[in-house]
């Protein structure tokens, strides 16, 4: 079939399995690009199939030689129809895994359930033993949950007051002003339950219950901070309580490891654009002005850019990692610059629709976005007719 981004809202309906191969195809290349690490060898990547996840699954394999067994939750093909870009680029990286001699496996399933979890660990167990990294990388806007049952959601909302700014529809480039009315209390919770660090120090009890980590073994969850720019309706609001606990479960999850002198740590990484960015009011015009500006300075990374620099500057060099003063590991650090935030700061009070296409980067923010999905990848042939039906080899 030939295959064409359908939009709905900030999500594509479709994805194109040769543009998803060429997307993982120049990460790869751009870690090898960068030199070996002297990294981990035995690696579960827990939501390995996109953004982050992805990004960590190549840059252990492809920099530093590592088994790897990816977690996701991929919606397959189907006659006539596209799978989840996820899917294809999994696919992808198990053939160049396989080409490049690398143990690969795969599962696709429901992280948060332990049925998922216990059909991990005994892979581990039966082909690696036991897992020297492990990358909690879950962005998923449901949860249910795996004792009681309950299906909690989470919320994109203020805490307090309703929240009023600027946004941009980045189909259109319009600029407009959103309000978002304050969430409840459940809210709050539900956003927990589902973006927190529960789940994570779940899969960390039953891998260490099961004896699959390893001495030394590191964690790693990702987080965001933000400017003061977005902090209402992100760092202030629902999602900000969810990290609060992502990172403070790092703590926990370290004391627990103690058994095997293994650490956790969360990362806090750039603003990107992702199918969950997308979706958050405020983000996309941030995410343009930012691209304009970190683009412009000669400082700008994508998704591969941000994990090879964590592996090899943070995570796997001589001596003790740095944190910040609350333990957490600052690959935003570039993003967060003085310069670049006062930058910033600046085109946002200019920002409307006219000025918008001067000002920011809303083609780079549109590009990036079609690259989720495979699409606007330089060399493919969006005309021709490719077979939808890819399946990914090393699925278990």
């Amino acid at each position: 079939m030939i295959i064409e981004p359908r939009m709905r809202g900030f999500i594509c309906l479709t994805s194109h399995t040769k543009g998803c191969e060429q997307s993982v195809l120049n990460q790869i290349d751009f870690v090898k690009s960068k030199g070996e690490i002297d990294g981990p060898k035995k690696v579960l990547v827990i939501g390995a199939s996109t953004g982050f996840g992805l990004a960590s699954r190549i840059t252990s394999a492809f920099g530093s030689n590592a088994a790897t067994i990816g977690v996701f939750f991929e919606k397959a093909p189907q006659a006539g129809k596209t799978a989840s870009p996820g899917w294809y680029n999994s696919a992808a990286f198990q053939q160049e895994a396989k080409k490049a001699g690398l143990y690969a496996k795969s599962i696709n399933g429901d992280a948060f359930s332990d049925e998922i979890k216990a059909k991990t660990i005994a892979l581990i167990k039966e082909d690696l033993g036991q897992i020297d990294l492990v990358i909690y990388s879950l962005a998923s806007p449901v949860r249910v949950h795996p004792k009681t049952g309950v299906t909690h959601r989470s919320v994109l909302k203020p805490i307090g007051q309703t929240y009023t700014n600027k946004t941009v529809d980045f189909h259109t480039g319009v600029v407009s002003e959103i309000s978002i009315a304050p969430c409840t209390d459940e809210d709050i919770d539900n956003t927990v339950a589902v973006m927190g660090g529960e789940d994570w120090q779940m899969w960390m009890d039953e891998l260490l219950k099961a004896g699959a980590i390893a001495d030394g073994a590191k964690t790693v969850a990702y987080s965001y901070i933000g400017p003061s720019l977005t902090e209402a309706v992100y760092r202030k609001g629902t999602i900000g309580k969810a990290k609060d606990h992502l990172e403070a479960t790092a703590f926990k999850i370290t004391e627990s490891l103690k058994s095997v002198n293994g650490e956790a740590y969360v990362s806090v990484n750039k603003a990107l654009v992702t199918q969950a960015s997308s979706a958050i009011p405020v983000i996309p015009l941030y995410i343009s002005l930012l691209y304009k500006v970190m683009k412009e300075k000669g400082i700008h990374e994508g998704c591969i850019e941000q994990i090879q620099r964590l592996f090899a500057e943070r995570l796997y060099t001589s001596g003790e990692i740095a944190t910040d003063e609350a333990g957490r590991i600052r690959i935003d650090d570039w993003e967060m610059r003085e310069d670049v935030q006062n930058a910033v700061a600046e085109l946002w009070s200019k920002a409307s629709t006219e000025t918008l296409p001067e000002l920011g980067d809303l083609a780079g923010y549109k590009s990036d976005f079609l690259n989720l999905f495979g699409f606007g990848f330089d060399g493919i042939d969006y005309l021709a007719d490719v077979n939808e039906q890819t399946e990914i080899e090393g699925l278990q």
